[in-house]
């Protein structure tokens, strides 16, 4: 079973259980089935900059960011419960919502396109 949590932090307007819906989708679509952990956060410009500068060393407010818990060090502790955690899915709402005007498109999709972006980056796909 996949186990997606979305934590919309500063409680933007999504359907959660929608992004929750596409995620795990597309994780199925790409043979990911069992036992598999996500989660994703919705923050603002400020969190994200604070991200940024804390683990890229970059002033950049980013549209979304992707971190694998194997880039989380040992002290972390998984808990017992025998299932994969994939990782953790950043998305800027904000910036998300000037990009979505931008490209005429409605907010909520270029969310859940953000969160398939940082999704594909925790399964090993990446771009140039």
């Amino acid at each position: 079973m996949i186990s997606v949590s979305v934590k919309n932090q500063s409680k933007y307007p999504v359907n959660v259980d929608e992004i929750e819906r596409c995620l795990s989708t597309l994780l199925e679509q790409r043979g990911i089935v069992s036992n598999t952990k996500v989660s994703v956060a919705l923050v603002g410009k400020k969190q994200m900059l604070d991200i940024s500068r804390k683990y890229l060393k970059d002033d950049k407010v980013h549209n979304v960011l992707s971190f694998t818990y194997s880039e989380v060090s040992d002290k972390f502790i998984f808990p017992p419960d025998n299932s994969v955690h994939l990782g953790e899915i950043i998305v800027c709402y904000p910036k998300a919502n000037d990009e979505a005007k931008a490209e005429k498109v409605d907010t909520e999709e270029k969310i859940k396109e953000l969160v398939k972006h940082g999704a594909l980056h925790l399964i090993g796909i990446h771009h140039d």
